[in-house]
């Protein structure tokens, strides 16, 4: 049987270690810890960024004002290449949640090659509210934010 999971591999126009902040630092985070239509406050960010830490903030839709609590636990801190963590809904039961893989690649001009691996949810392209879509589009608004933060 084959674990669900998934791959997203980009290439962001900024260096390495701007990517890490935009991964660690709440400021940054809060920009785009969210998918289109989705805000994160920023004081709904915190960041205790060592093995066996936390993280968390709220993801709040913009329309309606509905809140989504998402947090997780630190497995791996390894400034500036790699995080792994677990990711979910903070009263999830730890040994249930999908467990996020980061790794960031430095590429020739100041560019980063960001390897993002998710391991217990599965990938599905076809449905607009997937993990996998709201991803993406975090991603596009990590774009942005890193735009941002130069």
């Amino acid at each position: 049987m084959t674990e669900k999971q998934f791959t997203i591999v980009r290439e962001l126009d900024a260096p390495r270690e701007t990517v890490w902040r935009a991964w660690t630092d709440p400021a940054i985070a809060a920009q785009w810890w969210h998918p289109h239509g989705l805000v994160t406050p920023r004081d709904s960010v915190h960041v205790d960024l060592r093995e066996g830490g936390s993280y968390a903030y709220t993801m709040v839709e913009e329309a309606t004002g509905d809140s989504w609590p998402t947090g997780g636990t630190y497995l791996e801190v390894r400034e500036p290449e790699r995080l792994r963590f677990t990711w979910g809904n903070p009263g999830d039961a730890e040994g249930e949640a999908p467990v996020l893989t980061v790794e960031l690649r430095e590429l020739e001009g100041g560019r980063t090659e960001m390897i993002f691996h998710v391991l217990g949810i599965d990938e599905d392209r076809a449905s607009e509210q997937s993990v996998f879509q709201g991803w993406t589009e975090a991603f596009e608004e990590l774009d942005d934010a890193l735009v941002a933060a130069r």
